[in-house]
């Protein structure tokens, strides 16, 4: 995931995001180390933070800008 890059990219610490969750910074840390599975509502808020897609902070596209308002993301079908 590309929870460590975002971070120190907005030059946040693991404490003021995880303050930002209402989570302990251990967590978060576990999160980005992926020694935790991140749960959905968690993923959702870190998108909305960061403002970007879901599908970003999974790695499954490279466009760093979120999908428009009331759109979809793509499914790979025509």
């Amino acid at each position: 995931m590309r929870l460590r890059d975002l971070r120190e990219d907005g030059d946040h610490t693991q404490r003021c995001i995880a303050e930002h969750l209402n989570i302990r910074q251990n967590t978060y840390s576990q999160y980005e180390t992926g020694q935790r599975q991140l749960p959905v509502d968690i993923l959702i808020r870190l998108a909305a933070f960061y403002r970007t897609s879901t599908d970003y902070l999974l790695e499954l596209t490279d466009v760093r800008t979120p999908y428009p308002p009331g759109s979809r993301a793509p499914s790979g079908e025509k």
